[in-house]
């Protein structure tokens, strides 16, 4: 794992913000979500897989945060990362679970086998590993007054309840990730960690771009035009950071939601 300069640990000490991790934060939701939750005044760290996008999302966090590199894919870079959060910031307020693939596309009898597990590994097994690695620093913290000690929030999907011609792989893995929420709860609830699992909707991003040149299902078919911007969930996300109501833990949400959508501050 690598990191950019950032500032000391002290820096937090004696302030209310938070600190929060934002996983696939190069670019789209996740980068878009690291940019409300420090417009909003807390401590971000955003992890990327790309090292090429480290300077351009510090640029984004300036004096709030940091960028650091780590595949989610790998057991040793996860426990790296989360000691390296320990050492360098003291604790972890909040894990959002944002890191996602699309590929492969394509009936299953056309898919690489390969392929489709790296799928099941980064969206569901690389949340995984995180939620592991983050557990005992977010079981660390004091309860607040609704007995919360840390939140976690993972980026769900329509997908994760009804399939998709050409997406078994990512249908399967937010599906189980869906599922990874609610043993949360199950597991840790009682304890004070809150988990919710948020769909954003159809989002004008990179991976949506992948979907259009497929064509293969009516998702692929949506004009551009009608697509929601980064910018809409990513202010729901900062919303549910800043306090998530106890009727949405350990529950799927949808940001098309009327009253999900109240939660945003004007």
């Amino acid at each position: 794992m690598q990191d950019q300069p950032s500032p000391p640990p002290s820096s937090l000490a004696g302030t209310a913000r938070r600190v929060v991790a934002v996983t696939g934060a190069a670019r789209g939701i996740g980068l878009a979500i690291c940019r409300e939750i420090v417009d909003d005044g807390q401590y971000v760290i955003a992890i990327l897989r790309n090292s090429a996008r480290v300077s351009e999302v510090q640029a984004v966090l300036g004096e709030h945060g940091r960028a650091v590199v780590c595949d989610v894919g790998s057991d040793r870079s996860v426990v790296e990362l989360f000691a390296n959060i320990r050492r360098q910031e003291g604790r972890l307020d909040v894990l959002i679970n944002n890191a996602g693939i699309i590929e492969p596309i394509g009936r299953i009898s056309e898919t690489d086998a390969a392929q489709w597990a790296t799928a099941i590994d980064v969206n569901l097994v690389g949340a995984y590993r995180c939620v592991r690695a983050a557990l005992p620093l977010l079981l660390a913290n004091p309860p607040d007054s609704d007995g919360q000690r840390g939140l976690i929030i993972n980026l769900s999907s329509g997908a994760a309840h009804r399939p998709q011609e050409g997406w078994s792989a990512y249908c399967a893995s937010k599906a189980g990730l869906a599922m990874l929420g609610r043993a949360i709860d199950l597991e840790y609830g009682s304890l004070g960690i809150a988990v919710t699992g948020f769909a954003p909707g159809v989002v004008d991003t990179g991976m949506q771009g992948q979907i259009r040149a497929s064509g293969i299902n009516p998702v692929s078919k949506l004009p551009r035009e009608s697509l929601v911007q980064a910018t809409g969930p990513a202010r729901i996300v900062a919303a549910l950071v800043r306090h998530c109501p106890v009727a949405y833990r350990g529950q799927e949400i949808d940001a098309r939601d009327t009253a999900i959508a109240g939660l945003v501050r004007d």
